[in-house]
């Protein structure tokens, strides 16, 4: 008898994507209420459970075996380095982790001042430039930092550009590509391989069929 799979799923429209595209899979995801406040949801037949996690923990309770599988950005699983297994590109919140300031900040000497939510992958990636900086981690509203002088660029998830346009900043290095992945825990990945597999084979059909 083969048991349920637990799944993490990041609160808000991506979660609710993610539902959508398992019932397009014909994996049996209950429809989304926005409306309701349970936090733990299950598929029509009983196969699949979900849990509605902030974004930013979909890799510990994957990593912690809480979950079997879940989905996060591949910014939050590279920021937190976690210690998951990577099984299918969603292809869903695409945008781009990039390195956005004032026209010609990169040029100054001397320590580069970096705002930011991503400081590992900010660190990561100055570091492979031979750049010295001085990370200044922030929570929200990062285009505020060069504008008020706290920092001369910032690090973070440009989708349309249009706030960075606005506010006089633009796109001055990308540094990856980001969209949504389907992960797992490692223990999961061994004793239900083929629940996992079968999964992943119905997603892979249906996204292959959107495109």
């Amino acid at each position: 008898m083969t048991g349920t799979l637990d799944i993490a799923l990041p609160k808000g429209r991506l979660g609710e994507k993610v539902l959508a595209l398992l019932s397009s899979a014909g994996a049996g995801g209950p429809q989304p209420d926005a409306h309701s406040r349970r936090l733990v949801l299950e598929s029509h037949d009983g196969a699949l459970r979900f849990f509605w996690v902030k974004p930013a923990d979909v890799p510990i309770y994957v990593a912690r075996g809480a979950a079997d599988l879940g989905v996060a950005g591949r910014d939050v699983l590279l920021e937190h380095g976690a210690e998951v297994y990577e099984l299918l590109d969603l292809g869903l919140g695409r945008c781009r982790m990039c390195v956005a300031g004032r026209p010609g900040a990169l040029s100054r000497g001397g320590t580069l001042r970096v705002a930011t939510k991503f400081p590992n992958i900010a660190t990561r990636h100055f570091q492979s430039r031979g750049r010295e900086i001085d990370i200044i981690k922030l929570n929200g509203s990062i285009e505020l930092a060069p504008l008020l002088g706290l920092a001369d660029v910032i690090v973070d998830i440009v989708e349309t550009g249009t706030t960075l346009r606005e506010n006089g900043l633009a796109v001055l290095e990308e540094i990856l590509p980001v969209s949504a992945r389907l992960v797992a825990n490692k223990a999961s990945f061994r004793f239900k391989h083929a629940q996992l597999s079968g999964l992943v084979d119905r997603l892979s059909a249906a996204l292959e069929g959107a495109n």
